[in-house]
């Protein structure tokens, strides 16, 4: 095992992709926090994150949150204040 240091962040996210990241955490058995070190290892290795059967599970989540952003809309968020 590896030994790290973790610090607390003040990440804002996009209201749905956390209820889906909350959602797909929860399925995997493992913290949110977990889940996203998780997914940026595997993405600074050029690494496929989930296996299919997770995937899948992604999309219901996402269809259930009404969540429709993909990678290609990375660059080009815009946040709506209210």
């Amino acid at each position: 095992m590896a030994k790290i240091e973790r610090m607390q962040t003040g990440l804002r996210l996009e209201k749905r992709m956390v209820k889906v990241l909350k959602g797909t955490a929860e399925y995997l058995d493992m913290s949110m926090s977990e889940l996203v070190e998780c997914m940026v290892l595997h993405a600074f290795d050029g690494k496929q994150v989930f296996r299919e059967e997770t995937r899948a599970k992604i999309a219901q989540l996402s269809e259930v949150y009404g969540f429709s952003l993909t990678s290609e809309d990375a660059h080009g968020l815009e946040e709506e204040f209210r």
